[in-house]
């Protein structure tokens, strides 16, 4: 028996499952265009982070209210 989160609920008998197309799609092939980065793993539990591009310092932070600010 399934509980919340332990993964897709099974199948009435004789239906065949749908297969989740994001997942099936990223195991296929890469995705076009700008990869995603989650904020929390560039922050890394901090509350700034210092992003060096072109030989220029970069401050990418974080707000009170959950907002990110990139500032040179």
């Amino acid at each position: 028996m399934n509980k919340p989160g332990d993964g897709p609920p099974s199948t009435a008998q004789g239906q065949t499952p749908v297969p989740d197309t994001a997942v099936t799609a990223a195991a296929s092939s890469p995705t076009p265009g700008p990869r995603t980065v989650e904020s929390h793993d560039l922050l890394a539990g901090q509350s700034s982070v210092l992003i060096r591009h072109l030989g220029e310092i970069y401050r990418l932070q974080t707000t009170r209210q959950g907002k990110l600010i990139l500032t040179k």
